[in-house]
């Protein structure tokens, strides 16, 4: 083991180092610090944290944000997650600060196995209570739990009672395809959440089975994808451009920038195209963007994207180790990089502190349109999200919502698809907030009853048919989809009979 560290270690020199016959001279100062450290510290060392946690992830530091060094659990972290699937229970949760409350559980997953139920509160996990939790706090321990056999503490609505149950993870699929839904006739809205091996195939089945023939638009969601395969994204941005158009370029270090073109035997579809971006839309998701964005395919909205481009390989190491290292950057087909500046010199070498332009690069997308390079991808249209006013904020963090909707449908058993937020029910929502000292004004009231309207009914549907019927309802209050749609709808107006 202490020889393999070794000859790691001997990469945290520059290969020109290396070269000119310094090695003898690094290595011996290297053994010297080292010899110090074990000979005089305070307590024993351990070879392995001095180089895992020490020296090796220090080296990497030094080259890019991204660039790292992975010891054996990490780099089997993410062979796990390039398999598309992960360990979990099968359910869908609300987080709120100390609460964990079931939305849907999965058929045939762990959860649903357990007897788990939409509505239900976790309220104990492992011996953790989860009452003083954090947000943040509650989505590290249900990411830990998700490893091994949980023991849980559930509370029923209208129960005194905590429910023991005992939850057991498996290996689950993990689909990059959600949200598939029509936001009005002819107009399709679909997420990506990432890319994996298996996205573009995903992706043309959810096509597909919704009628792409028939589509007026189509909204394309890639807010908060944070990437993944490239090669996924290539493919996919293949369905929408035209066979032999360029869909990135590779350059790297020394020789000519390899181009990915879109094959010569594809079928693209030409039905307009929206895609919803923002500040952590990364990488992959960019550089699809990118291409549409360069080649006046799509019309990208929303808020700038975060500003990856850099090329990741991973190079497999003896002792399950491997290093992720930057070999290369991206360009979009107009030959612009979307990887913004190391802007910070405590964090990053301070070699890349110069990277930072004083002024992007500007390029041109085939109609002529100016686009600027170093930065992330700009949208055609900045839309922000929604923000929530104090009223509106008080009810979310109270999850008066999705409570409410719990009680209304234990009161109201006839389940309907055409459900619609009556008066009466807007009455008794009123008189339920009043109960909990949530109190607003008349103005307030009036100016905020469309968003109550709209939450109403999105639990009311999350309950009763499933969270992604929920999410459609959540798509109408989106002012990014809003406006996707509002372009869609005027370019399929001016489009030419095919």
């Amino acid at each position: 083991m202490m020889r393999f560290l070794l000859a790691l270690a001997l990469l945290a020199w520059p290969l020109s180092a290396l070269d000119d016959d310094h090695l003898d001279a690094q290595l011996q100062r290297f053994l010297e610090v080292y010899s110090v450290l074990e000979a005089n510290y305070a307590d024993p060392i351990d070879p392995e944290a001095v180089f895992y946690e020490g020296v090796l992830p220090g080296m990497m530091q030094t080259l890019d944000p991204h660039s790292a060094f992975l010891n054996p659990d990490q780099f089997e972290s993410l062979r796990e997650m390039q398999r598309s699937t992960e360990k979990g229970f099968g359910s869908v949760v609300s987080l709120l600060p100390g609460r964990v409350i079931v939305l849907q559980t999965l058929p045939g997953s762990p959860s649903a196995r357990a007897g788990l139920s939409p509505g239900d509160e976790i309220v104990v996990i492992n011996r953790y209570p989860l009452a003083s939790l954090s947000i943040e706090q509650l989505m590290g321990l249900l990411g830990q739990s998700r490893q091994q056999k949980a023991q849980l503490l559930v509370k029923r609505p209208d129960s005194v009672r905590l429910i023991p149950m005992e939850l057991v993870p498996a290996e689950m699929a993990d689909p990059s395809v959600r949200q598939v839904f029509f936001l009005e006739p002819g107009i399709a809205h679909v997420k990506l959440v990432n890319f994996e091996q298996a996205t573009a195939g995903e992706f043309r089945f959810a096509i597909e089975r919704i009628g792409a023939e028939n589509l007026k638009g189509l909204v394309l969601d890639l807010r908060g994808n944070p990437g993944g395969i490239v090669e996924s994204a290539a493919a996919l941005a293949s369905f929408f451009l035209e066979p032999g158009q360029k869909v990135l370029w590779i350059a790297a270090r020394e020789g000519p920038a390899q181009d990915v073109n879109v094959p010569d035997d594809s079928r693209p579809y030409r039905f307009p195209v929206a895609v919803l971006v923002d500040d952590r839309s990364a990488s992959a998701a960019e550089l699809l963007a990118g291409a549409l964005q360069d080649h006046d395919r799509a019309s990208i909205i929303g808020d700038a994207t975060f500003g990856k481009g850099l090329v990741q390989s991973v190079f497999q190491l003896s002792e399950g180790a491997a290093i992720a290292l930057t070999t290369a950057r991206y360009l979009t087909p107009s030959g612009r990089s979307i990887q913004r500046p190391f802007r910070d010199c405590d964090l990053y070498a301070l070699a890349h502190c110069d990277e930072q332009p004083a002024e992007r690069p500007e390029f041109k997308t085939d109609s002529g349109r100016i686009v600027k390079g170093g930065g992330g991808v700009n949208p055609d249209h900045i839309v922000m999200p929604r923000g929530y006013s104090e009223f509106e904020a008080a009810m979310e963090a109270s999850n008066s919502f999705f409570e409410f909707a719990q009680q209304y449908l234990r009161q109201h058993r006839d389940v309907v698809k055409d459900f619609e937020v009556s008066p009466e029910m807007l009455d008794e929502f009123h008189s339920y907030l009043d109960a909990r000292r949530v109190q607003p004004g008349l103005p307030e009231w009036s100016s905020t009853v469309g968003f109550i309207r709209s939450r109403l009914k999105q639990e009311y549907f999350n309950l009763a048919f499933g969270v992604e019927k929920g999410d459609e309802i959540a798509a109408t209050r989106d002012p990014m989809v809003q406006a996707a749609m509002r372009v869609l709808r005027e370019q399929s107006e001016s489009r030419p009979i095919q």
